[in-house]
């Protein structure tokens, strides 16, 4: 059963000007993911408890830049696996079968008939998340 928005993530052109902006509303930087080579995949904002933003590199009118800045919303579940089955069985097609994520999360992808991307993730004990819901600096 799904049981909360997890997050929703935006592409943006400028990170620093965005997490300045997010900054004003008072939602602050959590954690930050790279890839191997070290360069910036993704920054996780804390809105509050388990709920966060997730700011792409690479949004709107930047080089490489996507045409619009919403990515997906995440939906968070307590069962993933029992979900995905679920989902299955009422015709919804899995378009990510569950995998580990970089934050230790389980996820799995979906669509919905408009095309936007729906993430599903079941957070980990010992995800950056809950580290920062809990008020601990998140190991990543």
């Amino acid at each position: 059963m799904i049981t909360d928005l997890a997050h929703a993530a935006f592409a943006v052109a400028d990170v620093d000007r965005a997490l300045a902006f997010y900054a004003k509303l008072g939602i602050e930087e959590a954690f930050r993911l790279t890839r191997d080579d070290g360069s910036l995949r993704l920054v996780y904002l804390h809105v509050g408890g388990d709920r966060f933003l997730e700011l792409f590199p690479g949004g709107p009118d930047a080089p490489s830049g996507h045409p619009q800045s919403f990515k997906h919303v995440c939906l968070r579940t307590d069962d993933l696996a029992a979900d995905v089955e679920r989902f299955r069985a009422a015709g919804v097609a899995i378009d990510r079968e569950p995998s580990l994520g970089l934050d230790r999360n389980l996820q799995a992808w979906i669509t919905d008939p408009d095309g936007n991307q729906i993430e599903l993730m079941q957070l980990a004990e010992d995800s950056p998340q809950r580290a920062t819901a809990r008020g601990e600096t998140p190991e990543v």
